[in-house]
């Protein structure tokens, strides 16, 4: 009769082990196919903005022995990380009643291009009219993008910030004019702060809860300062200040001198003495020779820059392409070969994430094409 209940008591055992595990195999499996279904479908394509991907790029975390990522913001729908930007400042403007839904409105904006395109994609979405003030070497890619989305463009001569006929400037005296008897605003990126506000919002958090809270190390460009203000701010904030965050700056440009030696430029560079387009280099949207608001308000979460060569650029955008199936823009492929000179300060084994800013579609007829020339096994090692 004991026999027999210790059998009776082990089946039973048995029987239960087995229940519990079918039920947890049962909850885990359902759990994972919840978790995988494709997301409910948006109102809008503004609605689609933010929480993109991250992914490793694996043959810079070999050659490293670090663990660098890109947060992918040119999986945004207008292709960048300016979507966040352009829909914060245009909400902005609605909350102060200079814009309206469903009554026409304008947004203006001075641009090198991705922000005009965030605009111009937003403002169809939501009932509005572009209008983009830009340097008249944009990219042809850029350049056709705003026609094809419907924007107004207004092509003017590279020029310093002080004269007014400067593209931002530009912009504004159009804003200025038409607003009188319409509802408009000028964006402004470089000044308002709505730029570096949602990245502390939105974009930082999601690298620190992709990461799973551990990073070691950022690397973004600056251009109006938005980006890298913010997302420095939230992840020193959230690291206790141990992050290292690094701006990545293109040749000609003064954030390097800023950060490094508190000094914004040298005699070759200062501001007023430009005379050829952008900053003297290949490289769009990033580099900059004055400090904007998005910048000064803070500076002080930014650690060290790398200057990064054009030559230095458009090699990493080759290798990263031929070596990662990564095909990126100019200021994406600066953020990668700074990326590899912050994982020698760093160390082995540290985590590093840079911004993947835009796709190298963007960038063909410029870019690409100097890119195109380099040699499809080039090293690490010939870059950095």
């Amino acid at each position: 009769m004991l026999d027999y209940d210790r059998s009776l008591l082990k089946n039973v055992a048995i029987s239960v082990a087995t229940l519990s595990l079918t039920i947890y195999t049962t909850y885990k499996l359902t759990k994972s196919y919840y978790q995988g279904k494709p997301p409910r479908p948006k109102d809008g394509v503004e609605e689609l903005i933010g929480n993109t991907p991250m992914v490793k790029i694996r043959s810079l975390s070999k050659k490293t022995g670090c663990e660098i990522y890109a947060k992918l913001e040119l999986s945004n729908p207008g292709g960048s990380a300016k979507d966040r930007v352009a829909l914060n400042i245009i909400e902005n403007g609605e909350a102060l009643g200079y814009l309206k839904r469903g009554e026409l409105g304008y947004v203006f904006e001075g641009t090198s291009g991705s922000t005009g395109i965030s605009i111009a994609m937003i403002c169809n979405s939501l009932g509005y009219k572009s209008h983009i003030s830009l340097p008249d070497d944009t990219s042809l890619e850029k350049l056709s993008l705003l026609e094809s989305l419907g924007a107004e463009i207004n092509k003017v001569k590279p020029a310093s910030i002080v004269d007014p006929d400067q593209y931002v400037n530009a912009s504004k005296k159009k804003c200025k004019e038409l607003t009188k008897t319409n509802r408009g605003i000028f964006a402004d990126q470089f000044e308002n702060t709505a730029n570096w506000e949602i990245h502390y919002k939105t974009t930082g958090p999601e690298i620190w809860d992709q990461m799973d809270h551990k990073i070691d190390g950022f690397v973004a460009g600056c251009g109006t300062g938005g980006t890298i203000g913010g997302c420095s701010k939230y992840l020193k904030e959230k690291t206790n200040n141990k992050i290292l965050t690094c701006l990545a700056d293109p040749q000609g440009s003064g954030f390097y001198n800023r950060i490094n030696y508190g000094v914004m430029y040298d005699n070759v560079e200062r501001e007023g003495s430009r005379r050829r387009h952008q900053v003297d280099t290949i490289i769009e949207g990033i580099g900059l020779n004055r400090i904007t608001t998005n910048f000064a308000l803070n500076e002080k979460y930014i650690d060290l820059s790398f200057r990064v060569s054009d030559t230095q650029a458009i090699k990493m955008a080759k290798y990263l392409s031929v070596n990662d199936g990564l095909f990126v823009g100019s200021s994406t492929a600066i953020n990668a070969v700074a990326a590899v000179e912050l994982a020698k300060i760093l160390g082995r084994g540290s985590r590093i994430v840079i911004i993947a800013c835009d796709s190298g579609s963007r960038h063909l007829s410029k870019f690409w094409k100097e890119a195109l020339t380099i040699n499809s096994n080039i090293t690490l090692e010939e870059i950095v």
